[in-house]
């Protein structure tokens, strides 16, 4: 990476575009996202007018049955976050694209959701900051 050319990035709050909306989920990935590019380089983060741009929305939040028992009953539920990605890159535009980028978690559906959403949500939102991350400047 040039950081005598690339010097600032701005990155959009993604906002929630699923059908299921749990607010913690937006908040968490937004505040991940941009520390991981705070702390991974020295680029400085801006609001707007970056080298490199990133939005996005976030368009899935959903659960469903994975495993189903000989009873008929699930016996495991499978959550998936997916966020829809553009990225811009103003000093060379054959690095832009728009991509998903997902991950999921399965669980006991004995357990209820908000029994395992907020920890599960911290989990996939890093692994998915890390894969737009990587998508995005790694390749330097």
């Amino acid at each position: 990476m040039n950081y005598d050319i690339v010097k600032t990035i701005a990155i959009a709050d993604f906002p929630m575009k699923s059908d299921y909306v749990y607010a913690p989920l937006a908040t968490q990935f937004n505040d991940d996202l941009k520390d991981l590019f705070v702390r991974q380089t020295p680029l400085t983060l801006v609001s707007r007018g970056g080298d490199l741009e990133i939005e996005g929305e976030i368009t899935g939040y959903n659960q469903y049955n994975q495993a189903v028992q000989a009873d008929g009953y699930s016996s495991e539920t499978k959550l998936t976050i997916t966020v829809n990605v553009r990225f811009v890159n103003h000093t060379n535009h054959d690095e832009d694209f728009e991509q998903q980028f997902s991950a999921f978690r399965t669980y006991d559906s004995r357990q209820l959701l908000t029994d395992v959403q907020d920890v599960y949500i911290a989990e996939m939102t890093k692994e998915i900051t890390e894969l737009i991350f990587n998508a995005t400047v790694a390749n330097w």
